[in-house]
């Protein structure tokens, strides 16, 4: 899942949390408004964000459905939710193993070319099953990774 389809996720949580099913109709009808309004635009028609928004209060709004009158939303008792939230925890480690990869590869090379201004007082630990040595290609695909995040 997109990283742009995760936040929006989390804050359709957020505004759906504690809520009931007929708040939560009503904001599935709003975003289905704004669904078809932005179809009629030709640069909005392709906007991931609003089919995603609408997708995830059909989720809640389904949740609530199968539920007695009157239960309110808890997110943390979907097991999507436990999905996206795993899927979130997963992305920040590997974002983070890529950045310690990232530093490591620096202080790594500021020492080769006798820079020490630029190495870090503190050692960097290598993210866990990385490489200790990488290729310059590697190295490019790790920084386009960052890069892209």
């Amino acid at each position: 899942m997109p990283r742009e389809s995760v936040a929006l996720a989390r804050v359709v949580r957020c505004r759906a949390k504690g809520t009931d099913a007929d708040v939560v109709a009503a904001a599935l009808e709003d975003a289905r408004f704004d669904a078809r309004q932005d179809s009629r635009y030709e640069d909005l028609a392709d906007d991931v964000r609003g089919r995603a928004e609408l997708t995830k209060w059909e989720r809640v709004d389904q949740m609530l459905a199968a539920t007695p009158a009157g239960t309110v939303y808890r997110p943390d008792t979907g097991v999507v939710v436990q999905a996206e939230l795993a899927a979130e925890a997963a992305a920040a480690a590997e974002r983070e193993a890529a950045l310690c990869e990232v530093q490591r590869i620096t202080a790594h090379a500021a020492v080769a070319v006798g820079d020490h201004r630029n190495v870090s007082r503190r050692p960097v630990a290598a993210a866990p099953n990385s490489p200790r040595t990488g290729t310059v290609i590697e190295r490019h695909r790790i920084f386009a990774k960052i890069l892209s995040v």
